[in-house]
């Protein structure tokens, strides 16, 4: 007897929006516990760079990956296994960028400006997030109407 926890193509939808708004509000966190201790004008400045470059990250990047991701999981007929809210090539990846966060948290880069990058590509991620409960929502309200 095998173990398939399938789930259907809505459940696969939320499951990828909520990974990809937990791991943006982690990143947002680190970014935020960075700024705090700096004076009001710094605070302002780190959070206002940060804001700034996260809307380009998610419109060239981050959004056109979940759109990507989303075109293969909205045609789906059948329930799927629950870990197939990702592509295997992303599981690949997941490790590569967390290292590369664990290699950022320890460079020497001063947190303020580190910060900076942390919160670009956290609110970008949540934000794209976001877009997949978007979709999430419709399914549902196709489903009601079933």
């Amino acid at each position: 007897m095998k173990l398939r926890p399938a789930v259907d193509k809505a459940t696969l939808v939320l499951l990828a929006g909520l990974m990809w708004c937990g791991v943006g509000a982690m990143l947002i966190s680190y970014s935020v516990q960075w700024i705090l201790p700096l004076p009001l004008i710094a605070k302002l400045t780190f959070g206002l760079a940060g804001i700034v470059i996260a809307f380009p990250i998610y419109y060239f990047g981050f959004q056109r990956l979940a759109n990507r991701n989303l075109n293969r999981l909205l045609p789906l007929t059948e329930k799927k296994c629950m870990f197939s809210f990702m592509t295997w090539k992303s599981y690949l990846i997941v490790p590569v960028m967390v290292s590369m966060g664990i290699f950022l948290r320890h460079s020497p880069l001063p947190k303020p400006y580190l910060s900076v990058i942390y919160s670009g590509i956290g609110l970008g991620l949540f934000l794209s997030g976001i877009w997949y409960f978007r979709f999430f929502r419709m399914l549902l309200q196709e489903n009601s109407h079933k």
